[in-house]
């Protein structure tokens, strides 16, 4: 893997694709990089901080300040909407909004699967440490699979105009089941859940079109009421309205990483 100063995403191996979205490197210039906002996404990353260890960043509500000192190495395996829960082994629900210490979680659930990633010491070349971080994913993975009922129901309120209780009566659960394995696997419920979807739909298509781009049909495309809404949301979920927020993902100072 290329470990020069930057942000790299790779694809995980094949056996690793249902439950883990991609590998990623950082490392921040020995000059220091302008801090990030790191933006809902959804999902639960294992990350690896070379000199300190394994710490696991849970599912985000909100925007989350990223500052890194210079110099700083990580390596991260990003798991699905869905994988993190089961793959954890702790209802994802307990690490919302949170950046927790693998040694952590082994104490609150000694023999889970947070007790290999403790295991991982920070003195690891980097090379190495991503070869065993994916090693330990696959073993959390395999004995955790994602809970397929959550992965379905992530598909389905992808859509715009996706409804949580019609994806609940077409799936044949009731809500509130719904609303629990959500809450386990997912960290929040279906509800929170179609809105960050929503959002990221919305980081999509303003990526590939720009500053330029037209906020009140991008609203309506990606499944707002109205550019009100978006902008409601935006401003909950980023910190910034979405001009403003298009602006800065057009520098590169926001994105959905979870450092």
């Amino acid at each position: 893997m290329d470990w020069s100063p930057g942000y790299r995403e790779f694809a995980p191996p094949a056996a690793l694709r249902p439950a883990v979205y991609c590998l990623w490197v950082s490392v921040v210039p020995a000059g220091g990089a302008p801090p990030r906002l790191v933006l809902p996404d959804t999902c639960v990353d294992l990350i690896w901080q070379q000199g300190h260890g394994v710490f696991v960043a849970g599912p985000d509500t909100g925007p989350v300040p990223s500052p890194l000192a210079p110099g700083t190495v990580l390596a991260g395996v990003r798991l699905r909407p869905g994988a993190g829960g089961p793959a954890l082994g702790v209802p994802l629900s307990v690490l919302l909004d949170q950046r927790v210490d693998a040694v952590d979680l082994r104490a609150v659930h000694p023999a889970g699967p947070a007790s290999d990633l403790a295991r991982l010491p920070g003195s690891l070349a980097p090379d190495v440490a991503m070869r065993r971080l994916i090693q330990i994913a696959h073993g959390m993975t395999d004995a955790g699979p994602p809970d397929p009922l959550v992965t379905e129901t992530v598909r389905r309120l992808s859509r715009p105009g996706a409804q949580v209780e019609t994806v609940a009566a077409d799936l044949d659960v009731s809500e509130r089941q719904l609303r629990r394995r959500s809450h386990a696997a997912v960290g929040y419920g279906p509800a929170t859940l179609r809105r960050v979807l929503r959002f990221r739909r919305f980081l999509s298509s303003v990526d590939q079109i720009g500053e330029a781009a037209d906020l009140a049909w991008l609203a309506a495309k990606t499944g707002y009421a109205d550019q009100a809404h978006l902008t409601r949301e935006s401003t909950r979920l980023a910190g910034l309205p979405p001009a403003a927020l298009a602006r800065v993902r057009h520098h590169g100072l926001a994105d959905g990483r979870r450092e």
